[in-house]
């Protein structure tokens, strides 16, 4: 689960971090993920933030639900016009086979790795047969904290591959990118469409 500093780090940033991150980097992402789903599909923004992108699927027609352990970003993301938004840890995520796509961008990585195993087979038994899921994560080796003090995990590609393989997904598409986080600092990631 998301450690209390990272939280707090996310509570007192919120209004920059929405400011920062209004543009959907992700958007194209998005598309592919919605893509999969079906009509007027159930889906989950895991670690939503402000709620940019379950806002976005909500417009598509979507049935969009948001968590986040920053009551501030659930404050935000339940502004979102079509977004049911609430407070959640990671480690609560007890649903079984009620969504069609779980969204996860970039808040796994607040993740211990000793978790991750089990979070994924989480998710995927909260998702129904085929279910799609998004996962972005920033590449590298070990875990601890960025600049602003909030917990990093780091992942490389294979191992990523593998630990969603061990889940029961399989892997549809990946793609590398670098971006500027909230600390300001340059970092390399991998995002991840795959299927349950």
């Amino acid at each position: 689960m998301s450690d209390r500093h990272t939280v707090e780090v996310y509570d007192a940033r919120a209004g920059d971090y929405e400011k920062a991150n209004a543009r959907l980097y992700e958007l194209d992402d998005l598309e592919a993920f919605a893509a999969r789903l079906p009509t007027g599909g159930r889906v989950l923004d895991l670690g939503c933030g402000p709620g940019f992108y379950a806002a976005k699927l909500a417009e598509w027609g979507f049935e969009a639900d948001a968590t986040d352990a920053s009551a501030e970003m659930v404050a935000r993301a339940a502004r979102k016009p079509g977004v049911t938004a609430w407070q959640a840890r990671f480690d609560e995520l007890d649903a079984v086979g009620i969504y069609d796509g779980i969204w996860a961008n970039f808040s796994l990585l607040h993740l211990p790795r000793v978790e991750m195993p089990e979070m994924l087979r989480r998710i995927r038994r909260a998702g129904k047969p085929g279910m799609a899921l998004h996962v972005g994560l920033k590449l590298g080796e070990g875990e601890g904290p960025d600049g602003i003090g909030r917990f990093y995990a780091y992942y490389g590609e294979d191992e990523l591959l593998g630990l969603l393989r061990d889940a029961g997904f399989e892997v549809i598409a990946r793609r590398f990118g670098r971006g500027k986080g909230l600390d300001g600092s340059l970092s390399e990631h991998i995002v991840v469409l795959a299927h349950g």
